[in-house]
């Protein structure tokens, strides 16, 4: 007989009585269940992101076509696409979007009048970027990082506090007469693209203008994207979903 053929009656006992061969062979199987369940969880989410990918693209087909015949972008560069009515900030390349974050646009809207507390719409630049290596929660006041590291609100609370935290990068309009000169300037209005204390009501237009994202988003945003890139806010008003 084969050693490794046994019949139930065959396969030894430990002290505690427990059935070893069984026991493991119940252990493989249950691993094996494990690993085939992750692995498909997780193409099944590719697949999800990947969908959603394309479905967002054909949103910003006209954008991204806008920045590269107007505003020189090329086919290498990560451009940026924030839609207000989605609540989004899209990462492209190439055609291509790679990465979609969640936002937090103006509660009143778009616009690009000074002291309308609108987010401006147009095309803009990333003018500067600050807060490298800040940890997150730090507070910026005028853009300068204080000793203040602040509890990040994961729940729908919107506190009487409008924090800039851990990084800011200051856009620059670059259409005059819509978001750049007297009256309409993104720049000298101090729209950013920045974290915020309130992680919570991101996906919800709720801002005074600038754009939130959540602090480890504007992390990787920030880490990824250089001074100088472009970023094209559309025009398009936040509408509350259907339930």
């Amino acid at each position: 007989m084969d050693k490794n053929s046994f019949t139930p009656s065959e396969e030894s006992l430990d002290k505690k009585g427990v059935n070893r061969r069984r026991f493991l062979g119940w252990g493989l199987a249950t691993a094996g269940a494990v690993v085939v369940g992750v692995v498909g969880e997780k193409v099944v989410r590719t697949a999800n992101e990947d969908a959603r990918k394309e479905e967002a693209l054909k949103d910003i087909t006209e954008s991204v076509q806008k920045l590269t015949s107007q505003f020189g972008l090329q086919p290498e560069q990560n451009a940026i696409v924030v839609n207000p009515e989605k609540q989004e900030l899209y990462v492209v390349q190439n055609n291509k979007i790679i990465k979609i974050y969640p936002v937090s646009t103006s509660k009143n809207g778009v616009g690009t009048q000074k002291g309308s507390e609108r987010t401006p719409w147009g095309t803009h630049r990333i003018k500067e970027k600050i807060g490298d290596g800040a940890p997150e929660g730090a507070v910026f006041v005028a853009r300068e990082q204080t000793d203040r590291v602040i509890d990040i609100i994961k729940n729908p609370i919107d506190t009487s506090e409008d924090v800039v935290t851990t990084r800011i990068m200051w856009l620059q309009g670059e259409e005059p007469n819509i978001n750049k000169g007297e009256g309409v300037d993104s720049h000298a209005r101090y729209i950013y693209i920045h974290g915020t204390q309130e992680e919570g009501l991101i996906g919800s237009p709720v801002s005074h203008g600038c754009i939130r994202m959540r602090n480890k988003d504007v992390v990787e945003l920030f880490d990824s994207v250089p001074s100088g890139t472009l970023v094209e806010i559309q025009a398009r008003e936040y509408r509350e979903p259907r339930l």
